[in-house]
């Protein structure tokens, strides 16, 4: 019984019904061949059986066509879009996307450092806030291209593509004073984490630029977590003076500060206001829903793949970071404060 004969480039150029050379393109350069091409060459490829022989010229070429994403928790409601907004982008230009679910443990992060040194990924998108853990474990290997999301990763020259934190604070602070709140809680303070950092500036900023002075009671810890929340609102109710508003650091504290109100019989938003800042998918369902900032995460995502893939190409990454507009999405969280009179 004769072998089957391997597939060749000239047996995907005949199925796909286009010339050897654009079958090298579409496999070599794929930005450079349109959408439609490169999707015949690739069901051409899958038919054939020639993607063994693709895999072989990566290992020669020591190209991949894949790019590592590290995030901490692929659970997070942020990180749906951005990944949606990175994967088209990724297969828009002919490459797949690993995901590392690093669940912020060291080991996890070392270990997926491996497609790294042994060629299976060129480039990483970093949504941890730092830079791998384990760099120490591969003396020799050569830092990939690296793009950070969410998070800014401190003083490594990594470009960061991801939202204005200070002027979508900002925006959602001086919403909350045009409806008559002066007493404004911010609930997320952590020092030691960038954009909470950079989300509590916007706050102050408005809070000054309405010449409004911040109670520091009203300033209160909080990790971005639901109990983290609640907890620090719980904490709000051992003093003899309340805010009327709270600016919470992300949906998911605003969530927390709901829930304690609530357990406390509080009509919300007759009594409180709460402010939040991301628009997760849940935060049109609580109720009262939830006024926020909304993140173009689809947008970041694509943006970033981009970035990462015209770095691979070559070509500088620019200025640091690159920064999306939030939007301010105004929902029944947020009511007139009838107490104050202008």
């Amino acid at each position: 019984m004769s072998a089957v004969k391997p597939a060749t480039i000239e047996d995907v150029a005949v199925i796909a019904g286009v010339s050897i050379a654009t079958v090298s393109r579409a496999l070599n350069e794929p930005g450079k061949v349109a959408d439609s091409t490169r999707r015949k060459v690739i069901e051409a490829v899958a038919r054939t059986g020639y993607t063994t022989n693709a895999m072989a010229r990566n290992l020669r070429t020591r190209k991949s066509n894949m790019i590592l994403i590290l995030a901490p928790d692929v659970g997070d409601p942020n990180f749906s879009n951005i990944l949606v907004g990175l994967e088209t982008a990724a297969s828009r230009r002919g490459y797949g996307v690993l995901i590392g679910n690093t669940r912020n443990d060291p080991e996890r992060e070392t270990d997926y450092l491996r497609f790294i040194s042994s060629n299976q990924a060129d480039g990483i998108i970093l949504l941890t806030g730092h830079l791998p853990f384990g760099l120490s474990a591969h003396p020799g290997m050569r830092l990939p291209p690296m793009v950070a999301i969410n998070e800014p990763v401190p003083d490594a020259g990594i470009p960061f593509v991801g939202v204005d934190n200070a002027e979508g604070a900002r925006v959602a602070t001086d919403h909350l004073i045009s409806q008559g709140h002066r007493d404004i809680a911010f609930i997320g303070h952590a020092p030691g984490r960038l954009v909470a950092g950079l989300r509590e500036t916007g706050y102050r900023t408005a809070m000054a630029g309405a010449g409004l002075e911040i109670d520091p009671r009203f300033v209160l810890e909080a990790d971005g977590t639901t109990e983290s929340g609640r907890a620090a609102t719980e904490r709000m109710f051992v003093r003899d003076r309340l805010p009327t508003a709270f600016f919470c650091v992300n949906d998911a504290t605003a969530l927390g500060v709901i829930i304690a109100l609530t357990a406390r019989s509080y009509n919300l938003p007759h009594d409180f206001s709460i402010m939040g800042f991301d628009d997760i998918s849940y935060a049109s369902f609580v109720s009262p829903s939830l006024t926020t900032m909304k993140q173009p995460r689809l947008q970041i995502g694509e943006a970033s793949m981009d970035l990462l893939l015209a770095m691979l190409e070559g070509e500088p990454a620019g200025h640091r970071h690159h920064l999306h507009r939030a939007e301010l999405i105004l929902r029944n969280s947020v009511a007139l404060n009838r107490k104050h009179r202008p």
